[in-house]
This record gives structure tokens, sequence and C-alpha cells, in this order.
């Protein structure tokens, strides 16, 4: 008797911040990787199926995308921290004439 079956691996490659489609709301969206593995008696032999997709932490809707978008958005992350990247809204009080202190500006303030 031979057992054979699948099995999905769920990966988190990054954090992004991103506009969600479908609520609006510039939020964190996390990239994920779905990976499929064919098993044989329960070991994993090789995958058969790679999907990617980002999901919005606001409101929790899932858009599927391409590899090569996923590429392109791990990239965006991994140089966004490479170069000491700034969290969402960084210098928007001093774009909008309020003065205030570097890290110490809110983005929801108008």
């Amino acid at each position: 008797m031979i057992i054979f079956g699948t099995k999905g691996y769920l990966y988190q490659l990054a954090i992004l911040t991103l506009v969600c489609g479908h609520c609006g709301n510039p939020s964190a969206h996390t990239l994920r990787k779905r990976v499929t593995k064919f098993t044989l008696f329960f070991i994993p032999l090789f995958p058969f199926s790679t999907k990617y997709a980002t999901q919005c932490t606001f409101c929790g809707a899932e858009q599927r995308i391409e590899a090569a978008q996923a590429e392109q958005l791990q990239l965006q992350a991994a140089g966004g921290q490479a170069q000491g990247g700034q969290p969402y809204g960084q210098g928007f009080d001093q774009a909008a004439g309020q003065g205030g202190r570097p890290g110490q500006q809110n983005p929801y303030q108008h």
C-alpha cells in the first residue's frame, strides 16, 4: 500500500504599507507565499503549486498577485529596511508646516 497526498506550507515574506484596493485604507499588508508539496509516506518530495497573495490587516481582504509582482514587493520591502526605511507618515507634520520633531509625527493629524 502506497500512501501519498499533499501538504500546504504558508510563508510570510514581508509586511508592507499599501493602500488597500478593497477598503481604500492605507494599512499594513502581509505578503504571503503558499506552497503545496506532493508527499509520499508523509514525506514532502517536491512542490507542484506556488501562489502569492497580499492580505490587508485592516479589513482582511486577500488579493492574489503574480510571482513577478511578489518579487518586486519583496525587494521594495527589503530596500526600505536596508536604507533605514521610514514608516508611513514620516515627515508628514513638517511637510504640512506643523513643525514637530522628526520621528514624533502623527500621520492622522489634519
